[in-house]
Parts: structure tokens; sequence; C-alpha cells
């Protein structure tokens, strides 16, 4: 596949491996990277010295591209940054922050700098900030989500409208069909996070990997909109979250009950019922967990698939 995506990143394939916290350690960013695609290191749960030692670990594994996730509100953003230039890394995505703040000292070293966004008025400032390239990101997705709640499928054509730059789809996006889909409404690629926690390689705790294979229809839910929006699988922590909300409470008092540690204790720990259990809508779809070589070679497949099942447009006028 040849897209503007696959130029960017010299990559096989335009998929992206989302860059998760406590899931995308180097051994799920180098599988994809070996399969075509393109794996990212998630920093968003990891010190400077965790990260330069996935790094390290990566490049012996991969010789193939590979980049790094990094939120820009965490408190070591400027130490991960250092080690990410030294290293070498020659990709990074970052969110959860201005893109002009590190575009600029990322660019000066070579780097392929893309930017996370949930909404059209991002995209100038991704524009006016240098960066290589867009993630738009509905609010299906895990984790993190935009306040304004637009969906990936609304999202994607208004952002395409609204930039030259080329735009990655993520959120709710778990198959070939939805990346087929994606891409006829204007994406040059897709970024998909779920299906791959869901993989042999991620670094998710096995009994979440098996929660998310059993969420079914409904089984997540945005959350904490007043601190910021994250999408939960329902368990006992959501539950009280829910009640609370429910109850009128502040800002505070929801900080109080999140604590410190939470995804890591229900991510990574496997505490199901009062850890942390943030993935997609699209969580409901998946039914097994798998290396992530075989979910790559899936997703093209199905797109090849897909697309050929398409009715001819001459046939239908």
């Amino acid at each position: 596949m040849n897209t503007r995506i696959t130029s960017l990143f010299s990559i096989d394939f335009p998929i992206i491996q989302a860059g998760m916290i406590w899931c995308s350690g180097w051994r799920l960013a180098a599988a994809v990277s070996n399969a075509g695609g393109l794996g990212l290191i998630g920093a968003g749960s990891m010190t400077p010295e965790i990260l330069e030692e996935h790094i390290l670990k990566c490049k012996k594994a991969t010789a193939r591209p590979f980049g790094v996730n990094v939120p820009l509100l965490y408190s070591q953003v400027e130490k991960q940054l250092e080690i990410i230039i030294r290293e070498g890394v020659k990709i990074v995505f970052t969110s959860a922050g201005n893109p002009a703040t590190w575009t600029p000292l990322l660019k000066q070293h070579g780097i392929t700098v893309v930017h996370v966004i949930a909404n059209v008025k991002s995209a100038a400032k991704c524009e006016q900030s240098g960066v290589d390239a867009i993630v738009a990101e509905g609010f299906e997705a895990g984790g993190h989500n935009g306040k304004e709640e637009t969906t990936t499928f609304t999202l994607i054509p208004l952002v395409k409208r609204a930039t030259r730059l080329p735009v990655i789809a993520a959120g709710g996006i778990a198959t070939g069909r939805g990346m087929l889909a994606a891409m006829a409404l204007g994406a040059d690629g897709v970024q998909i996070g779920s299906r791959f926690v869901a993989s042999d390689e991620s670094s998710a705790h096995p009994a979440f990997k098996q929660k998310i294979v059993e969420a079914g229809d409904g089984g997540t839910s945005l959350a904490l909109k007043k601190l910021v929006p994250v999408r939960l699988i329902r368990n006992s922590f959501f539950q009280k979250v829910r009640q609370m909300e429910d109850a009128g409470a502040n800002a505070e008092e929801l900080n109080a009950l999140l604590g410190h540690g939470r995804a890591k204790l229900g991510m990574f720990e496997g505490n199901l019922e009062e850890g942390e259990l943030e993935i997609g809508q699209v969580a409901a779809f998946l039914e097994d967990i798998k290396p992530a070589g075989e979910i790559v070679r899936d997703l093209i497949a199905e797109y090849a698939l897909a697309r050929k099942e398409l009715p001819d447009p001459g046939s239908v006028l």
C-alpha cells in the first residue's frame, strides 16, 4: 500500500500502533514494526530511565522504523525528549499538550513529529507548529478523550477539510473494514490501540486482556468528565465514579477518588475491580488475544477483501 503515511514513515502499511500507557512497550512496538506497520513505545507510563531501556531493546528487536508517543503533560517530558534525541529515535507522536512547545526542537534534530488532536481548531495549531502529520482521534477511543466528544467518522472529514497535513484516523478502528471506511472519509492512515492491547506482545496484564475480549456491547463508558474525560470498562471503580458524578461531585472530590496509580493498578497489575481499565468502544468487537504481527496481517487481508466487495460505481448509477 502506498499513502502519504507509508511514505512519511517508510513503512509497508498505513497502520500505526497507538502508544498506550502500560500497554505499549518495546515488544509490541517491535512486533508491529516488523510486520510492516509503525510501532510506538508509550512513554506516558515510563520514567526516563525505563524509556531509555525500552528504546535500546526496540532497536535490537527491529531494523524497521519505530517511534515513541510522548504525552506532553508529564513533568519529566524534557528528560524523555532528551533521551529520544540522544538515542536517535526518528519518529515522535506527541499528545495532551501544545505542539508548539517541543516540535521546533524535535524538528531541529531531524525527527518526524505527529500530534494527536480531538477537534478541528487544533489542526491549525499543528500546521503552525510545523508538525508533519496529525492523528485525529474520536471519542470512541480508549483512554483520555477530547471534551468535544466528536466521533471519529465525523472528526476525520472535518479535520481533512481544515488541513493540508496527512491525517491519521484513530478511535473505534480495529478491523480492515474500519480501516477502509476511515480512508474513504479522507484519512491517509489509521492508528489502532485497543486491538493491539489485546495482543500477545502487549505489556498489559493478562487479566486485563481477557477482560477486554469479554467487555461486550456497552461495556465501556466515558467518565471523569470534570477532570479529563476517559473511556473505561465498567467495573467497581467505574461505578463509584458514576455514583459520585450523579451526586454532583466536584473535580476535587473526583480527583481524590482517582488517587495515584489507578491506571497502573488495573491495566498493568491486573486489579479488575479497583483499577482504571482504559479501553475503546471497539473492545466490544474483539474476541481473542493474538500476536501483533497476525493482527497486522488480518487488518490488511480484510481491508483488501472489503475493497473488492464494494460495488462497482458504474453498476449503481
